[in-house]
């Protein structure tokens, strides 16, 4: 059983709408592990599905956007570690999209979380917001665009495989 399938029977005691929210909410599987598990295991109508799945990616940008710069400044004072780890994160996140983000501004960042891969996404998207330097605002409005843009695509991903998997099983 994969991480998210784990996730799933641990939240078996919750309600489904919550358990979708949450499993939006954390970095691993965000919107993309989400969407399919509501479509899927807990057979939500597309609507419901990914509206709960973008409110629940959503929820932690804001507080990454507000936060993140307090947080890594507040940790990297106090630890060694922290500092080595949150330079070497800036970095990477600096090397691998400061070509992108310079030409493309924020329709870099709405690609960015768009592409539903792994490392790709709204939390990695607001780290890179940060990174980079981004108004907040435009940056909370390009992670949304990038969201629903995602969101259209796993849907399809999903609805499609789960009718090719019906069809192959009849």
């Amino acid at each position: 059983m994969g991480f998210v399938g784990q996730l799933v029977t641990a939240l078996a005691g919750i309600p489904a709408e919550l358990a979708t929210v949450f499993l939006a909410m954390i970095p691993i599987g965000e919107l993309r592990g989400a969407l399919p598990v509501a479509l899927v295991v807990y057979d939500f109508s597309v609507v419901k599905a990914v509206a709960l799945s973008i409110f629940g990616n959503i929820l932690p940008v804001y507080l990454l956007l507000v936060f993140f710069e307090v947080v890594s400044r507040w940790l990297s004072e106090r630890s060694e570690k922290a500092r080595l780890f949150f330079e070497w994160l800036f970095e990477r996140t600096r090397r691998k999209l400061a070509p992108q983000v310079e030409k493309y501004g924020p329709w870099a960042l709405i690609l960015f979380v768009a592409i539903p891969l792994p490392v790709t996404g709204a939390w990695t998207g607001s780290l890179a917001a940060f990174v980079f330097g981004l108004p907040k605002k435009e940056a909370f409005v390009a992670i949304l665009i990038g969201l629903f843009i995602s969101a259209a695509i796993v849907t399809v991903l999903t609805l499609g495989t789960a009718l090719t998997f019906n069809a192959l099983a009849r």
